[in-house]
C-alpha cells in the first residue's frame, strides 16, 4: 500500500498552504482529506472550488446533503459518509433521513427521495441515466439547472471518494461519532 502524507498548513507543499489555511479558518481544523489532497495543490484547489460552487448551487441545502451522502454511500467512501452524516445532522437534517441515506434506503420525503434516486442513478450509471429517469426528477419539481447541480455535487464527491479510497485517509475525530463501514 502506498503511504500518503496527511499535510497541514505548516508542512504542506507551498502551493497548497493557502488552501489549507483557508480550510482551517472555515472548518476550525484541517481535515485529513484536505491534508491528503495537499499532495497535489491542484487537486486540493479543484476540490475546494467545486465545493464552493456546489454550495452556491440552486439545490436546497437538505438536497445538497442528500447528494453528498448518497454519492459517498454508492461509492463506498467510509470517510465521506461519516463526514457528511455529521455535517447533515449539524445542519438539522432529521436523523431518520441521515440513517436512511447511510443504509441506501428510500426516503419518506418525496422531494428528497427524488434527489436520492437521481444521484444514485448518476453514480451507479457513471452518468448514463435514462431519459425517463431525468423526466421523473423534473416531474418531482426540479429543474434542468438542478440536474446540472446534482452532476456538480457528484463530481465533487467523486474527487474526494476516490482520493480516500486510494490514500486510505484516516477519519478525523470530528466525524468519529458517525463512523460508517461498507461491511
Amino acid at each position: 500500500m502506498a503511504d500518503f502524507t496527511v499535510y497541514d498548513e505548516t508542512n504542506a507543499p507551498e502551493a497548497a498552504r493557502p488552501q489549507l489555511e483557508a480550510a482551517k479558518k472555515r472548518m476550525g481544523f484541517v481535515t485529513t482529506l484536505n491534508g491528503v489532497m495537499a499532495e497535489s495543490p491542484e487537486l486540493l484547489a479543484g476540490y475546494n472550488a467545486l465545493a464552493e460552487q456546489f454550495g452556491r448551487s440552486s439545490l436546497p441545502m437538505r438536497a445538497k446533503h442528500v447528494v453528498w451522502i448518497t454519492a459517498s454511500v454508492d461509492n463506498g467512501c467510509e470517510y465521506c459518509v461519516a463526514a457528511h452524516s455529521t455535517m447533515a445532522l449539524r445542519s438539522k437534517v432529521p436523523a431518520e433521513v441521515v440513517e436512511a441515506l447511510r443504509a441506501g434506503k428510500r426516503l419518506d420525503d418525496p422531494s428528497l427521495e427524488a434527489v436520492r434516486r437521481f444521484t444514485q442513478l448518476i453514480v451507479s450509471g457513471r452518468g448514463w441515466v435514462e431519459d425517463a429517469e431525468v423526466e421523473a426528477f423534473l416531474d418531482a419539481g426540479y429543474t434542468r439547472r438542478h440536474v446540472m447541480d446534482v452532476i456538480l455535487g457528484v463530481g465533487m464527491k467523486t474527487l474526494s471518494n476516490y482520493t480516500n479510497h486510494i490514500a486510505h485517509t484516516p477519519l478525523d475525530p470530528a466525524w468519529a461519532d458517525q463512523r460508517w463501514s461498507t461491511m
